[in-house]
């Protein structure tokens, strides 16, 4: 293999990719190498807050469709394709998961107490418990200040309380259970990005070389040892180490290509087996998401936020330890693929965050370009329609808005038979490339690929459990921890 010599390769230039760049590069004696397939620039979409809907199928986003899910065919995929990566184009929340999700990993090393030095490093959250917040990270994040707020925001966050659901001052702080406004990665007015926060400032370091635009399409493995990558355009060599943080998605499918998976699938793709790693790909998991769509007689005003600004992190009849819905609202007149959106108004949104369901990423060929078979699994497990029914009771019982009738699902409608034609995404895929130490683990707990030297994995696709929330601050904790563990 020919190509320039590093001390660490990392690829992709998303939330994990942009930490680790920052964190390894403040050892001047480091080389290190970022390798991003998307582009540098950042746009007037991925700075504006209320823009990021419009990024959704542009260039920044890898435009990917999942399978058939239930009875409501393919759906789109967004994930970033752009320095910053998912946390360029996703819609800023930052949230964590509750305790007893990372304490239930069972992972030495990886349970809440483990990973609350890193969620504190990452991130300036003025205002909140300093013994859970963080006050100096790279990463600036508030909520909606009060005055801001928009009405229907508002009008449902209150309703929730009336009827009796908690509210808390702080989704990620002591009390990670209730209806809260979350906070947002928006200072000044304008997104911060895992780019912005992390990357560019330290983009004039000499030891830190980012190439983007550059597709890897296989990791270099030779007796057993990961020796670097081969990319469209060409490659590289590590000296060290190479750190994968392509995201559940594209993690899993580097793996494949390069003949790191399960056997039998990657022989079916046409690629000969280096290492059978039976895990890879498996245990993708996501946040289904149903909505009620109401129309409005005229033009609401426009969220100048992230068309969300307040979430209800409560329990259906089926939770265990923690919170496993998510109820907010879409401050636009959107609905679900098939149905036709009003002309103005907004939709409440009921997400699972602690599912059952599990599914698969798997290639569609042995072409580093072809778009990969994404299966989340949505419904597989009859629990999840279970708790989205209940979450869109609760939406439909306290949604009494003025002149806000029901578009969808309707009144007359079957909810679980909705439910089942309209399910979606909250684009939160996770889990298939697993943390353990199980024949079907493709991490260990220092995030070293099993059976491969100088390979490690620092992104969701680790996670072994997804956390009930939005994914970026986990990732970024994880992406910090991943820092230390490596130097």
């Amino acid at each position: 293999m020919t190509g320039p010599e590093y001390d660490y390769i990392i690829v992709g230039g998303g939330t994990a990719g942009c930490v680790l760049a920052a964190r390894l590069s403040e050892d001047d004696a480091a080389r290190v190498l970022l390798v991003e397939a998307g582009g540098a620039e950042r746009t007037q979409a991925m700075t504006v807050p209320d823009s990021w809907p419009e990024l959704l199928g542009s260039d920044a986003d890898w435009g990917d469709m999942t399978t058939d899910q239930a009875e409501a065919g393919p759906g789109i995929y967004p994930r970033g394709k752009a320095l910053g990566g998912s946390g360029a184009i996703n819609a800023m929340a930052h949230v964590r998961g509750h305790r007893a999700v990372y304490d239930g990993w069972g992972v030495p090393g990886w349970g809440f107490d483990d990973l609350l030095p890193y969620f504190r490093r990452s991130e300036q959250a003025g205002g909140r418990d300093p013994v859970l917040r963080g006050t100096s990270g790279p990463v600036q994040v508030a909520p909606v200040p009060e005055a801001d707020r928009h009405p229907v925001a508002r009008a449902f966050a209150a309703a929730l309380v009336q009827a009796g659901c908690p509210a808390t001052e702080d989704l990620s702080g002591p009390r990670p259970e209730g209806v809260g406004w979350a906070d947002l990665a928006i200072a000044g007015g304008q997104r911060v990005s895992p780019a912005d926060a992390y990357l560019r400032p330290v983009l004039h370091r000499p030891n830190l070389t980012v190439q983007t635009g550059c597709l890897v399409t296989r990791l270099e493995v030779r007796h057993g040892r990961c020796t670097g990558i081969s990319c469209l355009q060409d490659g590289a060599h590590a000296a060290g180490e190479v750190i994968v943080c392509a995201g559940a998605v594209g993690t899993p499918q580097l793996l494949m290509l390069s003949g790191l998976g399960p056997a039998g699938a990657l022989r079916a793709a046409g690629i000969e087996p280096v290492a059978d790693l039976p895990g890879v790909g498996s245990n993708l998991q996501d946040h289904p998401v149903a909505r009620a769509c109401y129309p409005s007689p005229e033009p609401l005003p426009r969220s100048r936020y992230n068309h969300g600004e307040v979430y209800a992190a409560l329990r259906s009849p089926l939770a265990g330890a923690c919170p496993d819905l998510q109820l907010f609202p879409v401050l636009l007149p959107v609905a679900p693929t098939g149905r036709q959106a009003p002309e103005a108004g907004f939709a409440l949104l009921a997400a699972v965050t602690a599912p059952d369901s599990r599914g698969t990423m798997r290639l569609a060929s042995a072409d580093p370009e072809a778009a990969p078979l994404i299966d989340p699994g949505f419904l597989r497990d009859g629990r999840d329609t279970d708790r989205l029914a209940a979450g869109l009771t609760l939406i439909r019982d306290v949604a009494a808005f003025p002149a806000a009738a029901e578009m969808w699902p309707g009144p007359e409608a079957d909810l679980r038979d909705y439910i089942r034609h309209t399910v979606g995404s909250y684009y939160h895929p996770a889990g298939t490339c697993r943390i353990g130490s199980d024949p079907d683990a493709v991490v260990d707990p220092d995030l070293r690929v099993h059976g491969i030297d100088g390979l490690r994995i620092a992104d969701a696709s680790v996670l072994p459990v997804i956390p009930n929330a939005p994914l970026n601050a986990t990732v970024l904790a994880v992406a910090e921890k991943a820092a230390e563990l490596i130097v």
